[in-house]
């Protein structure tokens, strides 16, 4: 009997030997993991208050090196959206300082010759005065309608009313109402359309604001006659350009505020083709541009027309 005792005792005690070495095991194991938690809280605490430094642990636990991992790569997202968010930052204050620079010029002009043509006792002065004020006005106005169209396809809410529509007789609508300025600059457009009757299926009022940005580009920038050819489900606008005058990546016009500077005193607000972009897209077209040989050509692609759709946009 004292024999059997004896090896259940000792069979206890290797049991209450292994408990207690588990026991030991795992309260090692918290304290590395506190130990682990608590230095990361304290990097944390550092990034919190400013510090750009990336986690680091000398802790093994398991659950610990993948946590450390996947807090650096949040903090490094956080890091780059913030840099992104700052240079937008900036970049929106300097196109404001310019926007607000582009819309005082022809203001300052307009009303300087009004102020010219009330002191004139000429006639013929003042009716000069008059027209060169009403010029500065309309450089004006068009900014601000290219502004007004800016803030409108920002908001997340904009739609527009697809229907199918004869794009000739908008382009044509739109040529007359620049037909004063095509006058004073000597430039003639020349229209091409291997369809008279070419259909797209686009918002009216968004393909005139397509149509007009480019004419206007083409006569503030351009340096000779526009050449509007259609083929396909495609329409260019050509245009020379000034003589030594290049651009390197004709894909860039497109971005917003693009060659703000440049455009600085001819009227422009630098959001002309932007515009041209955002609208063909939303309408789910696209816009290119390539220049060859001195010449600026800007593609409008547009998409294929729904079947059964009528001319009015009824089923």
């Amino acid at each position: 009997m004292r024999t059997i005792d004896m090896e259940i005792l000792s069979g206890n005690g290797i049991i209450i030997f292994i408990f207690i070495m588990l026991l030991a095991s795992l309260l090692l194991a918290h304290i590395r993991l506190r130990a682990g938690l608590s230095s990361l809280c304290r990097q944390l605490e550092e990034i919190a208050r400013g510090s750009h430094m990336e986690l680091a642990l000398d802790s093994r636990q398991k659950p610990l090196p993948a946590l450390c991992s996947i807090l650096n790569h949040v903090l490094a997202f956080k890091d780059k959206t913030y840099i992104r968010y700052d240079q937008e930052q900036k970049l929106l204050k300097q196109n404001i300082t310019g926007l607000a620079h582009d819309i005082r010029t022809p203001l300052t002009g307009a009303r300087g010759y009004v102020q010219f043509a009330m002191e004139c006792e000429d006639p013929a002065k003042q009716e000069h005065y008059l027209q060169a004020a009403e010029k500065r006005l309309s450089e004006l106005q068009d900014m601000l309608e290219e502004m007004f169209v800016y803030t409108k396809l920002a908001g997340e809410d904009y739609v527009p009313c697809l229907r199918k529509l004869q794009a000739l007789p908008l382009l044509s609508e739109c040529l007359l109402s620049l037909y004063t300025r095509f006058e004073e600059t000597g430039i003639s457009p020349h229209v091409a359309f291997e369809s008279e009757g070419f259909l797209v299926n686009a918002d009216e009022d968004a393909l005139k604001r397509v149509f007009l940005n480019l004419l206007q580009n083409a006569l503030i920038h351009g340096a000779g006659d526009i050449t509007i050819l259609q083929a396909q489900d495609r329409i260019t606008f050509k245009n020379p350009l000034p003589e030594g005058e290049s651009i390197p990546d004709p894909c860039l016009m497109f971005d917003r505020f693009y060659k703000a500077d440049a455009a600085r005193g001819k009227g422009s607000s630098g959001l002309g083709l932007f515009i041209v972009r955002e609208l063909m897209e939303r309408m789910g077209g696209s816009v290119s541009a390539r220049t060859e040989d001195g010449v600026l050509a800007v593609t409008l692609r547009f998409p294929s027309l729904p079947q059964g759709l009528s001319l009015t946009g009824a089923p």
